[in-house]
Order: C-alpha cells, then structure tokens, then sequence
C-alpha cells in the first residue's frame, strides 16, 4: 500500500511513565519594589524549545529538548530526551507577585550557553546555561545516564541585578495584550519585545553578561501622521477603550546576523514589519483583503489572532496567520518578498478555512500546519483497580492527587512507588467503604453496591485528574527532526504516523468517502474494493456492544477458537439488528468487486511473519555510536506503546474481519462472492485471520503486563545458571533493578535487548557518514515500531522476546505467555515446551515437569 496515505493521520502516544512524578529543584526569587499582582492573572501555557543539532547523529543534543509550562508566577522547565535519562533534569522557577506572560518564555542557543529568557507582567530575565556540548568530555555519549543543564541551576546568577530588570511603567505593558518575543543579538544582548500601552511596540535590552553597560528602552512606532493616516478611519471600539489600534496581539521575530526582523499582528487585522536596526517599519499589510469579510468584522479587534514564522534555507521565510472570528476562522500562508528600496510584502501562498472556536495553538513549517483545537467532548467510564493501574491509562501523578482528594487531604501521598500507589489506593477506598458501614453485618448484594460505589468515587477523582493534567496546552514542533509533540501540564505526548490499515479503520465515514482512492494501489478497483471493505468493518465494529466485544475477549483469554466466537457474535448482531446494519452491510459488499482477493490483501498488510534474519551482527564502530540511541525510558514508553495502540486496533480489525467472514460464509451468495470464488479460499481466509487475531491479542497483553522488580543478585545468579548451560545470550542482557518505575515486558524486551537489534538493522548501511545523517522522527519511529513487532511475532522463528523474560527472571509472565500461545501456535514448540518446564522448576512446580515426558526431546529441539 501507498506510504502517502499513511501520512493523513496520527496516533497519540503518551511519554508518562508509571515513576513517581520527579522532584523538580525549587528556585525562587522576590524581584525588589514591586508590587505583587495576582497569580491568575493569565492563563496556563506552554512550549518547547529544540536544539539545531537535535537531528544530527553524532551530536550532544541528539533527540534532545527543552520543555516548559507556566502557571501563574510559576514555569517549569523540563530538559528531555530520547537517548538517555537526563538527571536532574527539572526545575520550578517562581518569580514571587510576577505572573509569567502565556508564551513568554524563550530559549536561545549560543556555543557556550542554552540562554533562557522569561517575560512576566513586571520583569524580563536572563538564566545562562551550561550548554549540553559543553557538559561532557567527548560528544559521543555512551552512558544511559547524564546530568542535564538544569543540574546546576542553583548556582544561577538569577538575582543578579545584571540579569533582570522592572519593566517601567513609561510606556508600560499594554493591559490587553499578552503577547512577547525574545532573543539574542549577535553581540549577546538579551532584547525583549513587548506591547506598549501607548500603542506600537517597545523593546528592552539588557547588554551581554558580564559587559559593562545599561539597559535600554525603545519604542517601535510609526510617526503621528503615518499612524493617523492609517489607523484615523478606525471606531472607537478599537482605538479607545481596547487601547491603541496598532497594540500587537501575537509577535514573532526572525533574527538576522546583524538585525532582526519584528513581525507584529495587532488588533487592527494589520501585519506590521520592523527592523529593530533601523527602528522602522518596513511592511504594514491589511490582512482583511485576504479573507471574506464583514461590517461587523472590520470594526472587531482582533484579539483571537495568531502568528507564527517558518524559516527555510532554500525557501526563505514564511508567515503562518490565524485569523480569528466568531464561529470561524481562517488560516493564512504567506512567503516574504523583498522589494526595491528596503520594502517587503506579502505573497499570499494559501488559505485553510476553519469553523472551530477554539484554537489553543498552531505550528507550521514550509510544507505544513499544525493545529491544536480545544475538544469540550468528555468521556467517563466505570472501573476498578486492575483497569486504574492497566499500563498507560493514568499517571502516577493523576492517581496519586485524585488519592489526597478522596482521603479528604488528612495524608500527603507524595513521591510513591506503582506498587505502594496501589497499595494506598485499595487502603484508601477500604476505609471509606468501611466507614460507611454501620451495622455489624451486610448482604453480599448491600456489600457489592458499597464497593462500586466507592471505586466508582475514586475512579471519578482519577478521571478529573488526568483530564486535567492531559489537556494539552500547546504544540511543540521540532524544525530539525519534524517531531511534533503535544504539551500538557507536567507531562509530554508524540504525534507519530499512523498506519494506512489502521488509517482507514480510524477514520469516520465521511472522511473515507472522501478519501483518494488511487492512493491505496495502483489498481483503482481494488482502492475501492479495499475502502468498501473497511466500510463494512467499521459497521460492524460500530454495532458490537460492550457484551459482545467481551465474547472475544473472554474466546481469547480461555483459549477458545475465535472463529466460534465470531460466529456467535454475528448471531447477537442478527437478533439485535434494530437498525437494518446487515443491510447496509449487505448493500456495501454488492459494491466490492473480489471480496476474497481485498481480505487477502488487507491480512497480508496486517501480518509480520517473516523468515528474515532477524539478527544481523552491526559494525563495531556504527554499534558505539548508536550505543544510547532511543535508550531512554521517555523511548521504551514512546516505542512500546505506539505497539500497544496498534495491536489494540489491530485486534479489534481482525475480530470484525472474523464477524464479516462468517456473514459471507452465511450468505453465500455468488453475486457477493464475486461469482467463482471457492468455499475452499473463504475457509483459508477465516483461518488466516484467526491466528492473526490472536497474534495481536498475545502482543497486546504483553504490552499490558508489568514486569517483576528482580534484585540485582537473583538476576546474577540466573545469568551464570543460564549461560553454564548454554541456554541463553546472557551478553545481550544487563543484571540491574528497574530505576524509572514498573516497565511492561514490553518495554523490558526493547531497552534490553530488541533495541539494538533495531537500530543496528537500520543504521548498517556500508559507507554512511554519521556526521552527514539527519534523524527525521516520523520515519525513525516508524521504521522503529515496524522493526519491533516482528521480534515480538509469535509465529516468527525469532525467539527473543521469551528468552529474554526467561534471562530477566520473568517466570510467571513467561508462562501465562506460553500458556496463551501454545494451542494455535507451532513455532518454537520445542522451545516452548523446555521453557515450560523451567519456569515449573524456578517456580517450586517440579512435579509438573512430569508430565512433559518429551523434556529431553524437547530440550534437543530447542539447542538446534
């Protein structure tokens, strides 16, 4: 299938471990003759900031950034990365009575420094950092742990006189804009670019550290005349009581190598162009023209507008516009053209409609927008303690404030563990439970009431939490790497591609009518057989009810046939079809010119058995310098779970292709089978599908399972028995205790052994310069996931993934693993059999190796 489609559409995944939420270093400081102002005077933000060399192979800063959100006189900033585990790598910063700008914080790299600069209502700041480059002896870092920037943030001159200054009260901030930009100039300067209360823009600038010298104010603004010719015709409702017509309502600069260029779009729907050099406006460009507008428009302030630049060396500069307007909203590409005597304008490159309210944020580079819009759609389900700690579905965080609340905050529950976090929640919710007992004896039905009421209580406090914490607050894009990343209030989520298979599974009916067809093959009849069949799958799926998904469900886990399952499920669906579904599915398959040969298809997209070799040796000096590459948990989560959402979907896919394949099995009529198509090919197809199903089932449990926390000393000793006998590649496997919280078996398969086989199968390409390769996220961790599932295969010849939960001492998740895989699959037999076997002896159990009375047998095939 065409790669291009995949590309319409992403999956979330969630960078929020299950570690307790890190202790961020405190700082705080009391700027001198100030008056405080309230803490919510602003709204929550945040942003990102990402290093040139982020995409460069060899570099410091590979897979690197900075990440920060501000709540009232409050930012914390978070440095990041893919490749190893930073340390001390979070601070909370409070500049006491000073409530941070939205946006106005900004991050700037020199040779020698990361240079912070902040913007609160009554100060600008400077922090100078040690920059990564400078922090560690060679730039080829080796380790899986590293001090981050923030290590020493205490040492930080913060109150400096030197490094922050009041914001006079002449101009003055404009009291309805919260707009900001900062940077630095080639001299080291820190400039600040605010709104002034008198209109126009002023700009402070503190002069180099260590440098003698003052700071400076000036005023950005045109002439009385030019400002009267342009704005004289504007009402009242902008030029009076909102303030001046030309106050910016979102700044942006692009800095040059001896002046910078300060983009302001002000109230007045006008884009106006400075030369902080020459304090002159170069540009001024009435947006309006651009967009369909009204009276009522025109006289508006536009308040809601938004603005961002994308800078491309062979493209020069582009002007991303978000004009707001009520109910509506328009997007507004431009690309900046240099005229004669100094002058620009604007060549007005696209236009993107939108009738969303609420825009949080937007991105956009030279190709692409991005944009963030607020969802008021909210979700509740009913749960209890398996499902509250299911790996994935809340933070630790989430959990542990919704815990202080629904103990009525008589305890602080802070810094926990996964396992004693569950501890304290099944206490918690038992003493409540028993404190609303008053009599001495209850019925079983009063017991069981008592008890969903109570979890039910405590997973609303967990719901309130986590939507809280996971409302995303801005986008973060990396120019360099083109990661795009989704930014929440204490916690980080990745946007990655989303496959073409489950891209037309996801999308809603109205999107996959409309999709390119021709897109999917080069045949366009099966384009269309294909898109017709996912039509029917999503009917079906959309018709299962709670109690039929658990028929599956239950079908897999007790190691049912699925087929049977399908064919009762179908069954259920027949009774209860109220809504004519099986006739719309029925019309739909008429559409479908080869059944058959589009299920076919669809399985061979889905399935990763493969009989490559898997284990390829890497080069000796490519091995070292990809030694850290993804080898951070922020990646274990990242990798693992874009695994985890894809068997989720898969599975769900494959349950109502089963449900569709009994439906054709039924009909049997040859006008839908495509006239010829043999009963014997259906039959072939269903049992294709049903070990595919239960390949992803397996797979997603896995992803589900958490790993035991094994002593450093029990591990040892299994290693040495294992390698005396010869049963397993103890080289690829590390004896020491999981430090980032509980993992999955996932996880622990990828950070201890499936991630080097991955990277070095991709990165072992004779002659490639590590200097001249750039890492570009959505293909790296596409290619990443796609390597990875093959090792977690069942039917592949590959049999890492359980020799490596045998070597980490996971015998009990080995044997539900074994246990779930055995009846359908014929693989590894042999192996499957000692490995058994094994976990009976480790586990106590040695009388029920007996019962494998082929052991030795077994153990013969499992050595060749």
């Amino acid at each position: 299938m065409a790669a291009a489609l995949a590309a319409r559409s992403c999956l979330e995944l969630s960078a929020a471990g299950r570690a307790p939420p890190r202790s961020p270093q405190e700082v705080s400081f009391v700027p001198p003759g100030i008056a405080p102002l309230p803490a919510g005077r602003y709204s929550d933000s945040a942003g990102g900031f990402c290093y040139q060399e982020s995409a460069q192979l060899g570099a410091a800063t590979r897979n690197r950034w900075v990440r920060w959100s501000t709540s009232g006189d409050t930012v914390e900033l978070v440095e990041e990365s893919l490749d190893v585990n930073l340390l001390n790598n979070a601070v909370r910063l409070r500049i006491q009575g000073c409530p941070f700008l939205p946006g106005g914080i900004h991050l700037c790299e020199v040779q020698s420094h990361l240079v912070v600069l902040l913007l609160t209502a009554q100060t600008v700041h400077r922090l100078l950092l040690p920059h990564p480059a400078r922090l560690y002896r060679s730039e080829l870092i080796t380790e899986s742990q590293v001090q981050s920037v923030f290590t020493d943030i205490s040492k930080i001159h913060i109150r400096d006189p030197s490094n922050y200054y009041v914001i006079p009260s002449v101009p003055g901030l404009a009291p309805n804009s919260v707009a900001s930009a900062a940077w630095l100039s080639s001299e080291g300067e820190a400039l600040f670019a605010l709104p002034s209360a008198s209109g126009g823009i002023f700009v402070l600038k503190l002069p180099p550290p260590d440098a003698p010298g003052s700071v400076s104010v000036v005023e950005l603004k045109q002439s009385s005349v030019v400002q009267r010719f342009l704005t004289g015709w504007m009402p009242t409702a902008i030029r009076g009581d909102g303030g001046p017509s030309d106050v910016p309502v979102s700044l942006s600069v692009h800095c040059l190598d001896h002046d910078a260029f300060l983009f302001a779009l002000c109230q007045d729907h006008k884009l106006r162009m400075w030369s902080y050099k020459d304090q002159m406006c170069l540009m001024v460009a009435d947006l309006l023209e651009f967009m369909p507008v009204s009276r009522d428009l025109r006289l508006a302030a536009g308040t809601g507008h938004r603005l961002r630049l994308a800078f491309s060396q062979s493209l020069g500069l582009y002007l991303g516009v978000y004009m707001h307007a009520p109910k509506r909203g328009q997007f507004c590409v431009f690309q900046l053209v240099s005229t004669e005597s100094n002058r620009y304008s604007l060549d007005h490159i696209s236009s993107l409609f939108s009738s969303q309210e609420t825009l949080v944020d937007f991105a956009l580079t030279s190709a692409e927008i991005w944009a963030l819009w607020h969802n008021e759609e909210n979700q509740t389900v009913e749960i209890y303690l398996e499902y509250l700690f299911m790996p994935g579905r809340f933070t630790n965080a989430a959990i542990q404030k919704a815990l202080q609340i629904f103990s009525q905050g008589t305890e602080r529950h802070m810094d926990l563990t996964w396992d004693e976090l569950r501890k304290e929640v099944t206490l918690a919710v038992e003493n409540e439970f028993q404190g609303s007992v008053t009599e001495y004896e209850c019925s079983p039905e009063e017991f069981w009431q008592l008890q969903v009421e109570f979890w039910s209580k405590f997973y609303a406090c967990c719901l309130q939490y986590q939507e809280a914490l996971s409302r995303p607050l801005a986008l973060h894009l990396n120019p360099y790497t083109s990661m795009v990343c989704l930014l929440k209030k204490g916690s980080v989520s990745f946007l990655v591609p989303c496959s073409l298979v489950d891209h037309l599974y996801l999308l809603s009916n109205e999107h996959l009518l409309t999709e390119d067809d021709a897109a999917i093959f080069e045949d366009l009849e099966m384009s269309r057989d294909v898109v017709c069949l996912v039509q029917c799958l999503r009917l079906i799926g959309e018709s299962i009810s709670m109690e039929m998904a658990f028929i599956m469900e239950m079908a897999c886990s007790r190691l049912q046939p699925p087929e049977k399952a399908a064919e009762q499920i179908l069954e259920d669906l027949i009774a209860n079809d109220t809504e004519n579904v099986m006739e719309d599915i029925h019309s739909k398959l008429q559409e479908i010119r080869n059944p058959i040969h589009a299920i076919g298809l669809l399985i061979r997209e889905m399935d990763y058995e493969t009989d490559a070799d898997m284990e390829r040796a890497p080069h000796l000096a490519l091995r070292m310098s990809l030694s850290q590459l993804f080898g951070s948990s922020t990646a274990a989560h990242v990798v693992c779970g874009g695994v985890a959402k894809i068997c989720s979907v898969r599975f769900l896919l494959c349950r109502d292709l089963l449900i569709l394949q009994q439906l054709l099995l039924r009909l049997g009529d040859p006008m839908v089978l495509g006239g010829g198509q043999l009963f014997q090919s259906q039959q072939d197809l269903l049992h294709r599908t049903s070990p595919l199903l239960l390949s992803y089932f397996l797979i997603r449990w896995a992803s589900q399972c958490l790993a035991s926390d094994v002593p450093v000393d029990t591990l040892e000793s299994n290693l040495q028995h294992l390698s005396v006998l010869e049963l397993a590649d103890t080289t690829a496997l590390t004896p020491h205790k999981l430090v980032s919280g509980p993992q999955t078996i996932v996880e622990l398969f990828f950070q201890e052994v499936a991630r080097k086989h991955i990277i070095s199968r991709l990165f072992l390409q004779p002659n490639t310069s590590l200097a001249e390769t750039s890492l570009n996220w959505p293909h790296l961790i596409t290619s990443i996931v796609t390597d990875f599932l093959p090792l977690l295969w069942p039917s592949n010849p590959s049999f890492l993934f359980p020799e490596c939960l045998m070597g980490s001492c996971q015998y009990t998740q080995l044997q539900e693993y074994i246990r779930l895989l055995q009846p359908w699959c014929h693989v590894n037999m042999g192996s499957c059999c000692f490995m058994m076997g094994r976990c009976y002896l480790v586990m106590g159990e040695g009388h029920k190796v007996r019962q494998f009375l082929v052991f030795q047998g077994c153990f013969c095939l499992w050595k060749s």
